[in-house]
């Protein structure tokens, strides 16, 4: 049964207490929904209602005000792995959207379901993999979804999406395109069998497993090589360290027109992006317009590790990060004339 936290002590309705920013009021009433039926009645009961409602899954892609939420918190704990691979395609697997993302790659790794290694260590939960496209070391979830399964806010009704109608794209999907609308229930992965990694395709993951990039290895072998290269830049979850205290990077990668790429410095990084567009990195524009490791004054401050993280240090609100963030930001937007985009989902809060 679902938990409504109204009446049960044991769940925190501090809201700080369910996210990785570890920040954030507290909610009127949060509800726990631990099973697909409830996770459903719960939603469609409120929006029917036309009551404010916030829908919480891993509470990593987040940032919450200071202030309390007058409203509902749904958080998501659904759970179940479906597995179908019987099929010469490989094995096409249903997962629930409160699965834990990193245990459930841990489990493709250990089941020899190929394709998903290089995103380990991504803290979240299976349904919010297809709203950002998550993606790292060369690899995004849209590489292997076959459907996604939602409820379409608007009218109540069940929504099922074939891959090529989630509008995928860097960090981006029809989800994202609509916040809110879209409530993901359940995602379908189509996974290739065999315990070799797909084709290595980022070059500083290729160099710590000494292999070329094209090549593919032992998937547990690549599982622990992203592990190791995430926890250097404090991008593995950890209590003890502050640096992950975080909602990993804050800024996606800008993706600009050729112009834009040919006003920045000769050494900036430039990738080839959809639409004769040129990616660059955002890690590099805040470095270079002055933005270090550890930037800002605790309790807000940038990564000892990694410039693009945001971190809580230890009794940071809300209105620090923000601060901070606006700070590199308008430096950035200063030096190159790029307007930095934010990549957490803001509630209660502005940019």
């Amino acid at each position: 049964m679902g938990v409504d936290a109204t009446t049960a002590d044991a769940v925190s309705t501090r809201l700080a207490d369910h996210t990785t920013f570890r920040v954030g009021g507290r909610a009127r009433d949060l509800i726990v929904a631990t099973s697909e039926a409830e996770l459903v009645e719960a939603v469609t009961r409120l929006d029917r209602d036309r009551a404010d409602v916030l829908v919480l899954g891993g509470g990593s892609n987040v940032l919450i005000g200071d202030d309390d939420f007058d409203g509902s918190v749904i958080k998501i704990a659904t759970r179940g792995v479906e597995v179908d691979d019987g099929g010469c395609g490989g094995a096409v697997v249903r997962v629930a959207a409160g699965e834990n993302w990193d245990a459930f790659v841990a489990t493709a790794v250990e089941r020899e379901w190929s394709g998903i290694e290089a995103l380990a260590g991504i803290p979240g939960l299976v349904g919010a993999t297809p709203i950002q496209n998550v993606g790292a070391y060369g690899a995004e979830v849209s590489q292997v979804i076959a459907s996604v399964e939602t409820i379409d806010r608007s009218t109540g009704q069940r929504a099922r999406f074939a891959a090529a109608d989630c509008g995928f794209g860097y960090r981006h999907s029809r989800f994202k395109a609509e916040p809110g609308r879209y409530l993901v229930l359940a995602v379908t992965f189509q996974l290739p069998q065999g315990s070799l990694s797909a084709p290595i395709r980022y070059a500083e993951l290729a160099r710590a497993l000494d292999v070329a990039p094209g090549d593919r290895v032992p998937a547990a072998t690549v599982r622990e090589a992203v592990l190791g290269l995430r926890a250097g830049k404090g991008m593995v979850l950890d209590a003890d360290d502050h640096d992950t205290w975080s909602a990993g990077s804050f800024f996606t990668n800008p993706v600009l027109t050729a112009e834009q790429a040919d006003r920045l410095p000769a050494d900036a990084p430039r990738f080839p992006a959809p639409d004769d567009k040129i990616k660059t990195s955002a890690a590099w524009l805040i470095d270079h317009a002055g933005f270090g490791k550890g930037y800002g004054t605790p309790p807000a401050t940038l990564s000892t590790k990694h410039v693009l993280a945001l971190t809580n240090r230890g009794g940071a609100r809300a209105a620090d990060l923000i601060e901070l963030a606006r700070e590199v930001r308008a430096g950035v937007r200063a030096t190159y004339g790029i307007e930095l985009v934010p990549e957490p989902v803001l509630v209660g809060c502005t940019l």
